[in-house]
């Protein structure tokens, strides 16, 4: 079994205007879909990010994989690092981290050859990558504070306008009743600390038991920081990059007996040994998008529980392939010790056959087929891809985007 032809599929889905401190969420969020297929007539399928830096990047190194044997995942990882000398990073430059485009295209890659060996054997990707050690997966209800959606812009708004604490209480009420969540994260850095305080205490009276969690993205100074894990001692489950930066991150766990997690200082392998060194962090996001696929994403599991370090999984803007992708490794990660984030209730369309993923009381069973245990849907894949065609937009750039709402907006962090 030889890779024969590599295909990738740019799209583009309707968003929502969801808010963060770098600014605001577009119409379209961006995704590329990957299509390997082999000799033999196997097709393994992937997804991941959709800018224009990664786009180039898969379609440099995609001519690469021809005569690949998907089972060779060091093979694969020499081929992309030969196709991309020198690539540098993924993100653009109003984001707040950036990921070596060699590790997020041969994460792209790989998902799709994991596909393909599972496929081959008969056997589900957890079955690859150690062993299922959990059937279902716990996950987050994600909430955001949110400009209400622009009559010009394509696509459903779910919640409209949700600007206050009272609102966003409402957010958490619609989300955890619909989908059973028993923990709700708020991406925070939006509103005066003052008010996301507010909101954080109304959603414990609200939620009186379940786990809480506030990422502001690092809006915010260590002296501010340190005054808020004062006030919601006892109130959060943890407190995601509360301050910009590795030894911020140190200098505010220094002070407080808040355990603080990151997406955004521990990003590579060698800053896992940083944080532990500085006692920055004691819970890491695991991404395998970045984290060089699903064996480096279960690869970073296993060094947080050497350093003694809890483990969550971080979401972007996601379809069902990555979704699925998450499963697997999530059930192959045995120190998961936190529900996961996900944004896939925030979006009605996805690109796999079948009915959407449900969520149970919050959780997702691992699809138990083989390989991800998902098909792709082609003509909503091809819906999506002329959405793609349509749209001028082929970057993010929540910063640019926030200008439409606030014209003197001035992209500022830490911001408090």
């Amino acid at each position: 079994m030889r890779v024969a032809t590599v295909r990738i599929t740019p799209i583009a889905v309707p968003d929502v205007p969801l808010l963060n401190t770098k600014g605001v969420h577009g119409a379209y969020f961006l995704r590329s879909i990957i299509e390997i297929e082999t000799d033999d007539g196997l097709v393994g399928v992937s997804e991941t990010y959709g800018q224009a830096r990664c786009l180039f990047g898969l379609q440099q190194a995609a001519d690469a994989l021809t005569g690949l044997d998907p089972f060779n995942l060091n093979d694969l990882a020499r081929r992309v690092s030969d196709a991309l000398p020198d690539a540098g990073g993924i993100n653009g430059p109003t984001m707040l981290t950036d990921h070596k485009a060699v590790d997020v295209i041969y994460g792209a890659f790989e998902i799709a050859c994991l596909d393909l060996q599972g496929r081959a054997l008969g056997r589900p990707v957890c079955d690859l990558l150690g062993g299922a050690v959990r059937d279902e997966v716990g996950f987050a209800g994600y909430l955001f504070f949110k400009f209400a959606k622009p009559s010009d812009q394509f696509g459903d708004d779910l919640f409209g306008e949700v600007m206050s604490p009272n609102a966003l209480v409402e957010e958490a009420e619609a989300l955890a009743g619909e989908h059973g969540f028993k923990s709700l994260k708020l991406k925070g850095g939006v509103l005066e600390p003052e008010l996301e305080i507010e909101t954080m205490l109304k959603l414990r009276e609200r939620f009186p038991d379940h786990a809480l969690r506030i990422d502001p993205m690092g809006a915010w100074r260590v002296e501010t920081a340190a005054g808020i894990c004062k006030t919601l001692g006892g109130i959060l489950e943890y407190l995601e990059d509360p301050v910009r930066g590795m030894d911020a991150m140190a200098e505010l766990a220094a002070q407080t007996d808040m355990p603080l997690a990151t997406n955004l200082v521990v990003v590579e392998f060698e800053q896992v040994f940083e944080a532990h060194r500085k006692g920055a962090v004691q819970i890491v996001l695991s991404d395998h998008h970045y984290w060089r696929g699903a064996t480096g994403a279960v690869t970073l599991g296993r060094m947080c529980a050497a350093a003694e370090m809890g483990v969550s999984m971080h979401s972007n803007t996601h379809l069902g392939i990555s979704l699925a992708a998450m499963l697997h490794v999530a059930s192959a990660t045995p120190n998961l010790s936190h529900d996961c984030d996900t944004h896939y209730p925030w979006t009605g369309h996805d690109v796999v056959e079948g009915e959407r993923f449900e969520f149970r009381d919050g959780r997702l069973a691992v699809p138990r087929g083989p390989g991800l245990g998902v098909s792709l849907d082609r003509e909503a894949l091809q819906q999506l891809h002329a959405l793609y065609r349509e749209n001028s937009v082929k970057d993010r750039d929540d910063t640019e985007e926030i200008l439409r709402y606030i014209p003197d907006y001035v992209g500022k962090v830490p911001r408090w």
